[in-house]
C-alpha cells in the first residue's frame, strides 16, 4: 500500500506524524508547504512541496490542482490522509478521479464547528474521522476514535 500524507505545515503536519504507528512501515510520501517546520520534521522522507499559502485563495488552490494533477500521476497512492487544511482538497478530488481512498481526521480543536476544509472534503471522503463525540452531529458520517494526542 502506497499511502499520500498531505497537509498545511505545523499543526496540520504534527497531526499526521502522530500516526507513525499506521505509516511506519508503508511506502509513502508526504505533500506540505516547504517550511522549515516541515523540513526539519521530514528529512529523511519523501516530500513535494506544495503552494501556500492557502487560505481561502482561489490562485493557491489552482496552483495545488496542477500539483496534485502530477504528484498523483507520478506517485500512484492507494490512500491519501489529511487533517488540513486547504491543500488537502485538490488532492481529495482528483485522488477520488484517480480512484485513490481517501481519509480525512477533523482536527482536535474543532468540537462542534466544521473547519472549511472539512465541509469541502466531507463529500468524497472514504473515511472521515472526529476527535470528539459532538462533532458526529455536524458530520453523521463520521467515525469518533477519541483523541490522537
Amino acid at each position: 500500500m502506497k499511502v499520500c500524507l498531505v497537509g498545511s505545515s505545523g499543526g496540520h503536519l504534527t497531526h499526521l506524524y502522530m500516526l507513525k504507528p499506521f505509516w511506519k512501515d508503508k511506502e509513502r510520501f508526504w505533500v506540505t508547504f516547504d517550511k522549515e517546520d516541515a523540513k526539519s520534521l521530514l528529512k529523511d522522507e519523501k516530500m513535494y512541496p506544495c503552494y501556500y499559502p492557502t487560505n481561502r485563495s482561489i490562485k493557491a488552490f489552482f496552483i495545488n490542482l496542477r500539483i496534485a494533477w502530477k504528484v498523483l500521476r507520478k506517485e500512484k497512492p492507494d490512500l491519501i490522509i489529511s487533517s488540513g487544511a486547504a491543500v488537502a482538497v485538490p488532492f481529495f478530488y482528483l485522488g477520488k478521479m484517480f480512484g485513490c481512498k481517501t481519509v480525512y481526521i477533523e482536527v482536535f480543536d474543532r468540537i462542534d464547528k466544521p473547519t472549511l476544509t472539512g465541509k469541502m472534503v466531507y463529500p468524497v471522503t472514504d473515511r472521515f474521522i472526529v476527535e470528539w463525540e459532538e462533532m458526529k452531529k455536524v458530520y453523521p458520517k463520521a467515525i469518533n476514535l477519541g483523541s490522537i494526542f
